[in-house]
This record gives C-alpha cells, structure tokens and sequence, in this order.
C-alpha cells in the first residue's frame, strides 16, 4: 500500500465519519423533536406531522434540520394589569398561568414553527380577556374578601351518598369568588388553547391591588373609622376612670369616717376608764392622790423654766408649796 491510497483511505474514513455524526441526532427527555427538510415539515406516511420522541435518532445529513419543543410544563408570569369591576372601579390584579404542549404538532403549526414567544402572547391575550370578562360582574369586596358565593345545601343523607361508577364521592362545597375566578379562566382557557396544541394547567391570581388614588381614599377612610373607634375607647376609658375613681374616693372616706369613730370610741373608753382608775385611787388615798395631782401639775406648768403664772400667793395653785400636808398658811 503506497502512500497517496492510505491518504484517499484516512478521507475518505474521515467523510464517512462526519456523514454518519450528521446523520445521527439526540431528542432529550422532557422535549419532542420536528424534523424539517428543505425548510418543510418532515410528514409521516398518513400526512400528519412526524413528531420524534426523546432518544437517538438518524436523519438525512445536510439536508434534514431538528426543532426541539420543550413539552415540560412552563409558567407565564403577566405583568399587573388593570381590571374593572362592576361597581365601574379599578383593580390591579397580577396573575400567572402554568401550560404545557399537548399536541406538539398542532403547537408546531398554530405558533410559526413552535415560536414560544408567540405561543405566550397568545395566551396572555386570552387569560386577560377571560379575566376582565369575570372582574367585570364581581364587586372590589367580593374580589378582596373572598366573599363566598354558595352556601352548602347538603345533607346528613346527602353526605353519605357514593357513586359506585365512577367511585367518586358526591359533595357539594362552598367556594370563594376569587377560587371560582380562577376556576372559570381555567375553563374558558383551556377550551380555547386545545387549538394551539396547547394544555393549560392552572390559572393563579397572584396579587390584588388597587389604584394608588382608590388605595390612599381608603386608607384614610379606613384611618377615620379607627379614629372613631379610638375615641370612642377612650372616652369610655375615661368614663370607666372617672367611676372607679369616685368608688376608690368614697370607700376613703368612709374608711377615714370609720377609722375615727373607731378612735373615738377608744378614746372615749380610754377617758372613762382613766377616770375610773382615778376615782379609786381618790377613794384609797385621797390626800396622796391630791398630792400627786398637784405634782403633775407644777411638772406640766413649770417645763420650760419660762413659764409666767399670775396668781395670788394663798391661791389654792400653790398650797403645796407652803405646806407639805396641803394646809393654806395663815397669817
């Protein structure tokens, strides 16, 4: 073997090589594969779209292109949109939607060969319509509180009723209105996307917010009701403080009015039986009883050594003074 038929033969190897890498592909899980050709959608033999599932695959080099669709389930995130209500009012509301192809060739076709953007425009457009069409016959309270819009009709024997074809227990449940919102732009989507090929999955309202200009009135008017109401506590605190002060004032005075009866009388039997102990002991010892009366008084009267008495000298004061046993002195 010469040297140029081992050149032709490392080319010849390494176009085959290249042939065969062009002519294999990968679809990966989680995705589904179109196979155009010139340009056109490869079809099957009944004239439907070849759709690829995940795995390796072959294909005509240079001539066949693969369009990967991603068939995982993907959300839509609107942006706050405004919605009025039907008492003519604003609501900012935001939502998002979770959707996912169905029918990858339909999806293929309806969205200029499988241009996610388009496909997401297209949905936003209708789950704004199906939400203005719901915002429109509900009031801003029904939307904000979540207002209940049936009551539970079911029962006791109702409860306990089971459909044994479907094995699904029959119920009746109350639902709020934002939750029906939802539940009716599922609906109404879901219908309308099985056109694109497309699966809606759910439908959320994420926030609901009003206009700044509605949002400031009632946060004032909100603020004057709470004003009110403080007031209103605080004038009855006031009241409340007013009567327990003047309970906490009369229980003072009739305490004060008790306790000084209380001394009263124990003043009262203190005098008395002060006066009885007196009496008996004038009764034992009248002299010396005397005699030490007279002492206590000269005691009270002559304390500060200051003390002035005018008094005459035979004065019945000092008839201790000239004699020990009481007599007045005589001249």
């Amino acid at each position: 073997m010469n040297k140029n038929t081992l050149n032709i033969g490392l080319i010849l190897l390494f176009v085959l090589a290249f042939i065969g890498f062009n002519s294999l592909y990968v679809v990966t899980e989680g995705t589904k594969g179109i196979v155009t050709r010139f340009g056109k959608v490869v079809r099957a033999s009944d004239g439907k779209l070849e759709i690829v599932d995940p795995g390796l695959h072959f294909k005509a080099p240079f001539i066949d292109q693969v369009k990967a669709l991603d068939v995982k389930i993907q959300t839509i995130s609107s942006s706050a949109d405004r919605f009025v209500t039907s008492e003519k009012k604003d609501v900012i509301i935001d939502s998002y939607v979770k959707w996912q192809i169905l029918d990858a060739a339909t999806y293929y076709l309806t969205t200029a060969g499988g241009n996610k953007m388009q496909a997401e425009e297209l949905l936003r457009r209708r789950i704004n319509n199906s939400l203005r069409s719901q915002i429109g016959r509900l009031t801003i309270h029904q939307i904000v509180s979540g207002q209940n819009s049936g009551k539970n009709t079911s029962t006791p024997e109702d409860d306990n009723v089971f459909d044994s074809t479907d094995s699904e227990v029959v119920a009746v449940a109350s639902q709020s209105k934002r939750d029906e919102v939802m539940q009716n732009a599922l609906k109404d989507i879901g219908a309308s996307a099985k056109a694109l090929g497309i699966k809606i999955v759910d439908v959320r309202i994420k926030q609901i917010n009003l206009p700044p200009e509605v949002s400031n009135s009632i946060y004032q008017r909100m603020r004057a009701e709470r004003d009110a109401v403080a007031k209103l506590h605080r004038s009855q605190g006031r009241k409340e403080a007013e009567a327990i002060k003047a309970h906490a004032d009369r229980e003072v005075v009739v305490k004060i009015a008790e306790a000084e009866r209380q001394a009263r009388t124990l003043r009262g039997e203190g005098d008395a039986e002060a006066t009885r102990i007196y009496a008996q002991a004038y009764k034992q010892n009248p002299q010396l009883f005397e005699f030490l009366r007279s002492m206590d008084a000269y005691k009270k009267s002559m304390t500060s050594g200051k003390d002035v008495l005018v008094l005459k000298p035979d004065s019945e004061f000092f008839k201790f003074f000239n004699n020990a046993n009481g007599a007045k002195a005589t001249n």
